[in-house]
């Protein structure tokens, strides 16, 4: 009986962002603890492999950040070719709404931030750490609302998160990329032509697609890009409109087999290895600095302004429509809870300060502070919203 009810669990919606939280507690409990020498530890444990002449040496950290999290790309691009090209985003009246509120949830946050920190110029490194949404936690929020938020919602929010996704994609490509290796770009374009053909080919196995891609992404870790754009490369090239031999979709059948891996094991491992802040006296009151304010203003203030002025535009001018069974006020409180960045934020913020180590613990204060506000003001709204008429 106790068995079933965990599987359950499991596969209730809320499941994931509940283990991002019990997994981010875990890493502050460790920080702020005598096993705080342990945990850094841990993070810091380097882990090697070596074949011949290549060679890859680096601390536990950068394993889950560069490693780890490119297997979590891999499946937000696979969901994003399915979207796009089946989904709720296959046609110009379904992706505007979104569209916009994507747009505006990343402009102006990372606004907001730069505003505060245009005068240091590695602190403006980070802005678009504020530009980020946390779906496992937005829906997890949503989820918990049951019937008080319509499905329609839920949906657009789902839509919303994964151009808002695409969008850190984009970013990570443009302004997180340092020196580059034009060897490891030549070999990696090799293996991206390879993918391609197989492809075009008709291969439907996902094993070789899946080889090849481990090889992409040590051209791309080694080419100065950052190596989780090759979980992205490789998921465009899956077939999705082909079936292997027992009729299935290679890539519906991978996004399957990821799914779990990714949001009960991947995540939470990410949440705990990023998300160790030592909470001092001193640490809280660096939240009045500049860049854990910008974050944690970008995220509770620029989030929710953005995604709801540009949606409010769209709707307006005729450009879009509200969602179905939808008021303003339920509007409101989704882009409330668009200002949960957490995983993405920890995740821009550690390409962001690579060099400047300094700022990872101040940008987690905000990151955490601002999640914290847009989850638990979005959900009040949301929750007294629940039941009111659409407004025009």
């Amino acid at each position: 009986m106790h068995l079933r009810r965990f599987q359950q669990f499991l596969y209730q919606e809320y499941a994931v962002g509940v283990l991002l939280i019990i997994a981010a507690a875990l890493a502050m409990f460790a920080a702020n603890s005598p096993l705080a020498g342990l945990y850094d530890l841990f993070l810091q444990t380097p882990v090697r492999f070596a074949v011949g002449p290549l060679d890859i040496h680096k601390p536990m950290l950068l394993w889950i950040n560069d490693g780890l999290m490119a297997i979590f790309f891999l499946l937000i691009g696979l969901e994003v070719k399915y979207e796009v090209m089946k989904g709720d985003l296959s046609t110009p009246a379904q992706i505007a709404l979104p569209g916009f509120a994507a747009v505006g949830g990343m402009v102006i946050p990372a606004l907001i931030y730069a505003a505060l920190n245009f005068t240091d110029p590695a602190a403006l490194k980070g802005w678009a750490i504020p530009a980020a949404t946390d779906i496992a936690f937005a829906v997890g929020v949503l989820a918990l609302l049951g019937k008080r938020v319509p499905p329609a919602l839920k949906i657009f929010l789902l839509a919303l998160a994964i151009l808002d996704d695409l969008g850190a994609i984009i970013i990570i490509a443009l302004f997180y990329t340092s020196d580059l290796s034009i060897t490891s770009m030549i070999l990696g374009s090799i293996f991206v032509g390879m993918l391609a053909i197989m492809n075009r080919m008709g291969v439907t196995k996902t094993t070789p697609y899946l080889i090849i891609g481990a090889l992409l992404w040590i051209c791309v870790l080694k080419s100065g890009v950052h190596a989780t754009l090759a979980g992205v490369i490789l998921a465009l090239t899956i077939p999705l409109d082909l079936r292997d031999s027992r009729g299935r979709s290679p890539l519906k059948k991978l996004q399957h087999q990821l799914h779990g891996k990714v949001n009960y094991f991947i995540l939470p491992i990410f949440a705990f290895a990023n998300a160790g802040l030592e909470l001092s006296p001193e640490q809280v009151a660096t939240l009045a600095d500049p860049i854990p304010l910008g974050i944690m203003l970008g995220l509770f203030v620029g989030k929710q302004l953005g995604v709801f002025s540009f949606c409010w535009l769209a709707i307006k001018t005729g450009i879009a429509k509200m969602p179905t069974d939808t008021n303003w006020i339920q509007l409101y409180g989704l882009a409330m809870l668009c200002g949960i960045g957490f995983t993405m934020s920890l995740f821009i913020g550690s390409l962001a300060f690579e060099n400047d180590p300094q700022f990872l613990s101040t940008d987690r204060i905000g990151i955490l502070a601002g999640s914290f506000l847009s989850a638990v003001v979005g959900y009040l709204v949301l929750f007294k919203a629940g039941g009111k008429k659409q407004a025009s």
